[in-house]
Parts: structure tokens; sequence; C-alpha cells
């Protein structure tokens, strides 16, 4: 049985699901990912940054809401 992987923000800043608010998500839970797809952008003083998946997996969860607060080191989706 595989280990699942955690996606982790290096940053911190507002977490965003979506390119923008009118477009759609990068990803959705069941989704399979790529190593180096975008799942996310954490936004800090006006500045978005892509948060992409390290290793290939499926989204299983999100841990944090849009535009929640992150930390440094918060583990923002778990991928199986």
């Amino acid at each position: 049985m595989e280990e699942n992987k955690t996606i982790i923000s290096p940053i911190p800043g507002v977490f965003y699901r979506k390119p923008s608010p009118d477009q759609d998500v990068f990803v959705n839970e069941g989704d399979s990912v790529k190593a180096g797809d975008v799942i996310g952008l954490v936004e800090v003083m006006k500045n978005y940054y892509e948060i992409k998946a390290e290793v290939d997996g499926v989204i299983d969860s999100f841990l944090v809401d849009e535009e929640q607060l992150l930390d440094a080191g918060q583990e923002i989706a778990i991928l199986k």
C-alpha cells in the first residue's frame, strides 16, 4: 500500500484554488495530477505564487479552504 503524500505551502499567504474569481478551480478532489501541475496559488502582497504537486497522484482532499490564510509549511492537500 502506498503512503499518502501532502502538498505543503512553502510561504505564508492567502490560498486560492482558482486562477481568478471567474474561472474554474485548478483541480478538484479525485483529479489526477502529475508532478509540476498547479493545484493552487498563494498570494503574498499582491504577488501570486503557484503551488505545484511535487509527485504524481490523485487529489484525495484539500485541507484548507478557498481564501484561507496559510502559514509557511502548512499542509494544503493530500495526494494518494
